[in-house]
């Protein structure tokens, strides 16, 4: 079994990835052979490559609307390709992709491993993890400018923009789909940090609450706990330090993911009453805005969630990889604040 930690951060050649001209046309129907290369991918996915600047809304409603034909019959978002398929997509109208600017020079995460089929990175907080949604670059885009000579570089998975950690990228087909296989039979071991306003009970706590996506009116994605048509979620906490002093309780936790769904922590913690500190969605926002401030000692203008480990086995070779990623310094500096009022 092999560990890794973060390395120092190289400073790779940027250039922007050279675009290719869209298959898809704007005035009539197009018809596009799946190749060997984008086997395996998503029909959502697929489709917002190939229609790069079209909303991911209008992505959505073709395909739902039946107007995207695959082999000639309707087809579902979340469809695998094949090699070989035909699909059949409706005019659509390309927008220039060239408005935004290029990722800037360098900005590359710490590498933790990487080698021909797996490039694993360090994300920090605040960064997305791809662009779209108002974000017009992300650490995708980044690698890729820093890496033009790359032939493929893809996400096996996604982190929320301001939760750090462990990002796992393929950098062939077969580690994309192996991984992505991996991924949905839980086989991959994805442990996180959080630290949460409260005084934390048990020592290691099993939290089984299903969970349910919506929109709200402004169009941003939330996730509610709903005990009758929610998707089953798990999460296993263990308690790593408690922090009492007079500002408040504070609990360090350590998260283990047996199911992956959106927000899933964070909405389990919040539903709890042990929100996490900084979090702008389900959290506190008093406590956020004075850890912010730096009431408490230090200041932490983030969320308190960090991907730490992960344990699988190589997608390709089979060797067990155990990959680690201490926490960022902001977080260390706000845990060592916090144990030092509490010592006063």
């Amino acid at each position: 079994m092999r560990r890794f930690r973060p390395a120092a951060a190289g400073r790779g050649d940027v250039m922007p990835r050279g675009g290719k001209a869209s298959p898809l046309a704007p005035d009539k129907v197009s018809y596009v052979t799946v190749t060997a290369d984008a086997a395996g991918q998503r029909l959502d996915n697929f489709l917002l490559r190939l229609a790069r600047g079209v909303p991911k809304s209008h992505i959505y409603r073709v395909v739902r609307s039946g107007e995207v034909r695959v082999n000639k019959a309707r087809a579902t978002v979340d469809q695998r390709l094949a090699e070989g398929d035909e699909l059949r997509v409706p005019p659509m109208r390309i927008t220039a992709v060239s408005a935004a600017p290029p990722p800037a020079r360098g900005e590359v995460p710490p590498v933790l491993f990487e080698d021909d089929h797996l490039l694993v990175v360090d994300k920090p907080a605040g960064l997305a993890a791809h662009g779209g949604s108002g974000v017009s670059h992300g650490l995708i885009e980044q690698v890729r400018a820093a890496r033009s000579h790359q032939p493929f570089l893809e996400l096996a998975h996604r982190l929320d923009r301001e939760t750090s950690g462990i990002l796992l990228l393929a950098k062939s087909r077969k580690a994309l789909v192996a991984l992505h296989a991996m991924l949905r039979e839980g086989r991959v071991e994805k442990r996180y940090l959080a630290l949460v306003k409260g005084d934390w009970l048990n020592d290691r706590q099993h939290v089984k609450l299903p969970l349910t996506k919506y929109v709200t009116r402004e169009g941003e994605r939330r996730v509610v706990v709903d005990e009758e048509g929610g998707q089953a979620s798990h999460t296993v906490f263990n308690l790593q330090a408690r922090l009492r002093a007079e500002v408040g309780a504070f609990s360090l936790l350590e998260a283990e993911l047996k199911t992956g769904r959106t927000h899933q922590i964070r909405v389990h913690l919040a539903h709890l009453g042990y929100p996490i500190v900084g979090d702008d969605k389900y959290g506190d926002f008093e406590i956020n805005k004075r850890a912010a401030r730096g009431e408490f000692g230090a200041r932490l203008p983030r969320m308190f969630l960090h991907a730490t480990r992960t344990r699988l086995a190589h997608p390709v070779t089979g060797e067990t990889l155990d990959l680690q990623a201490p926490l960022p310094r902001d977080c260390n500096d706000f845990i060592k604040a916090l144990a030092h009022a509490a010592t006063v």
